[in-house]
Parts: C-alpha cells; sequence; structure tokens
C-alpha cells in the first residue's frame, strides 16, 4: 500500500473501511484458494493483503477510540 493510499484511508470514514476490510478479505480467501491448488502467480500478494488488512483494522480501531473518547 502506498503512502497516499494510507493518508485516503485515514480520512475515510467506518462504513468505508468497513466495504474496504470486505473486498480484501474476499481477494485474500480467493488467493488461499489459488494457493491450495498451486494456481498463484504471486505468493507476495497473500503478505501485502494481509499487511493492508491490518492496517484497514488499525484505522477502524482508531476511529473506535476518538469516538469513545467524545
Amino acid at each position: 500500500m502506498k503512502k497516499k493510499e494510507r493518508e485516503t484511508l485515514a480520512q475515510q470514514g467506518e462504513s468505508e473501511l468497513l466495504e474496504k476490510e470486505k473486498q480484501i478479505g474476499e481477494a485474500s480467501w480467493k488467493l488461499r484458494l489459488q494457493k491450495a491448488t498451486g494456481q498463484l502467480d504471486n505468493p507476495m500478494r497473500l503478505k501485502t493483503l494481509r499487511r493492508d488488512l491490518a492496517r484497514i483494522k488499525t484505522f477502524r480501531r482508531t476511529l473506535e477510540r476518538k469516538a469513545e473518547k467524545t
């Protein structure tokens, strides 16, 4: 994930982050399926998707904590 993409994630709302998390989760599932069947072309893509998913969850948690403080 590039720096600009991370900056846009930080500015997105809860619903947008949930949608993005869902999309990445589906893509990750498809790649794991390809890996199991031996059709995966780029195994590093799994690693980047896992990290992207963690970033999104981190931004969601930050929004939750901000909401708790107010």
